[in-house]
């Protein structure tokens, strides 16, 4: 099994930046395509970035230039660069991984960002 922990979460301004790191466990983690999500209140969970075990990216068109997703396999940790912050960008943001030799897919708890105007 997969264990994951977000770390980072703040109040921020608009067009501020916070950094968000996402903790993983286990012996598989480099091979886990990793991704984050957020969800605000009264809205579904939405994907934000995503990044393969090869360090391709993928964003969505809301974050497309102002986020970046990243990854250190030595240390087993996936990072979120949020910069340019927006009202709209609040948030709890979570990470998750997949594992597709076992289609396996792992949450970890999330954590908040709030962006005041």
């Amino acid at each position: 099994q997969v264990q994951l922990v977000e770390s980072g979460g703040a109040l921020v301004q608009s067009g501020g930046s916070l950094r968000l790191s996402c903790a993983g466990s286990g012996t598989v983690f480099s091979y886990l395509a990793m991704g984050w999500y957020r969800q605000a209140p009264g809205k579904q969970r939405e994907l934000v970035a995503q990044i393969t075990s090869s360090s391709s990216t993928n964003y969505e068109d809301p974050v497309k230039g102002r986020f970046t997703i990243s990854r250190d396999n030595a240390k087993k940790t996936v990072y979120l660069q949020m910069n340019s912050l927006k009202p709209e960008d609040t948030a709890v943001y979570y990470c998750n991984g997949r594992n597709p030799f076992l289609a396996a897919d792992y949450w970890g708890q999330g954590t908040q960002v709030t962006v005041s105007s």
